[in-house]
């Protein structure tokens, strides 16, 4: 599963810290593609409307395959001489 992980994260497909509604799939996917979240969960909600049921599988298997992003921690500064 690290194997899986890593390739997508240097592919740049982890679930940000911010912005997350649920687990944070879409928010992860509208990155990755360069849209607006808002728009990647309105294309998964009209996709849902017209193939019920993929998407309730879909979901979860992201959730689990999709890395979170990793926390950025600040550089603290070398103490002055």
């Amino acid at each position: 599963m690290n194997a899986v992980h890593d390739s997508l994260s240097r592919q740049g497909l982890t679930r940000p810290r911010e912005g997350r509604m649920i687990a944070g799939v879409c928010a992860g996917l509208a990155r990755r593609f360069g849209i607006d979240p808002w728009l990647a969960r309105l294309l998964f909600v009209v996709v849902l409307l017209a193939i019920p049921g993929s998407q309730i599988l879909v979901y979860p298997i992201l959730w689990i395959v999709m890395p979170s992003e990793k926390p950025v921690y600040a550089t603290p500064y070398p103490p002055a001489a």
